[in-house]
């Protein structure tokens, strides 16, 4: 799925809902972020080195970021600058022009075997995958993998390729990236049925314009209020610089839910479905 750059319209919601954010309350301004949608990959490293990288996340307000990268240096360097704040997830690309051929390329099963190896993660993805290809070879072993580590998989997919997965491990956690591009009617209908599915909203303008929240997405926030949460999704190295934008869009927004329902979309969704991917058990 190719993802559309982003429009004029777009900047013009995320930099009035900033300007509201300034004025606002301190409510807003207060309230702590988890991104759960962060990449670092190899065209980012030279423009935004990994210092320059975390000052930006501190200067959100970031609580916590959930970061991937093509290939996995970029992480591992985020890390290192700032293990307090950087989760890490691994990326089965090695470069960005994998994204349509990973999962037909068997050399993928050994660079996660090998950084899975050499290294701790919370999870595995974000990952492109769609239909039936998530019953291909690669894609079973990958799950194989996450199932005997005890990981996360976060899919950027579409339904068909969620129900595909969790027919391969029922007990999987699996964070839908985008919540599928679906309409918030269709990601209610697929969270009724999968339990241990959560959604990211990043790169979505559609549930939320400054502080007023869309009445649809706003009906599954009530309806699953444990199971949404924020994210930027720096997919270019450009985008690193919205990150401060879109978390005081993100929190304009919130702001303008119940306390309990802000705190939870904000941040503590994502930290409670950490913590229960690193207390559980390998299989």
């Amino acid at each position: 799925m190719q993802i559309p750059p982003l429009s004029r319209r777009g900047l013009g919601r995320w930099l009035a809902a900033g300007a509201a954010l300034a004025a606002g309350t301190s409510r807003a301004a207060d309230l702590p972020l988890f991104d759960a949608h962060i990449h670092y990959s190899h065209d980012a490293w030279e423009l935004v080195p990994p210092k320059q990288a975390v000052t930006i996340l501190r200067q959100a307000g970031l609580r916590g970021a959930l970061v991937s990268s093509s290939d996995d240096e970029g992480t591992q360097r985020l890390a290192a600058e700032a293990p307090d704040l950087i989760v890490p997830e691994l990326r089965p690309y090695r470069s960005r022009g994998e994204i349509g051929s990973w999962m037909k390329d068997t050399s993928v099963i050994a660079y996660l075997e090998q950084r899975l190896a050499k290294h701790r993660y919370v999870g595995i993805g974000e990952f492109h995958l769609y239909g039936a290809d998530a019953d291909l070879p690669v894609p079973r072993r990958m799950v194989a993998l996450a199932r005997e580590r005890g990981l996360l998989l976060h899919a950027h997919s579409d339904v068909e390729c969620i129900e595909r997965l969790l027919v391969q491990w029922p007990e999987a956690r699996i964070l839908w990236a985008h919540s599928g591009f679906e309409r918030p009617d269709a990601v209610r209908a697929v969270l009724r049925r999968h339990p241990r599915l959560w959604c990211d909203l990043a790169f979505r303008g559609d549930h939320a314009s400054g502080s007023s929240v869309d009445p649809a997405w706003r009906a599954a926030f009530d309806e699953f209020p444990g199971r949404f949460m924020v994210g930027t999704d720096t997919f270019t190295p450009e985008r690193w610089h919205y990150i401060p934008v879109h978390a005081a869009s993100s929190r304009a927004w919130l702001a303008s839910l119940p306390t309990a329902l802000g705190e939870a979309i904000a941040w503590r969704n994502a930290g409670t479905l950490i913590q229960a991917v690193r207390g559980a058990p390998a299989a």
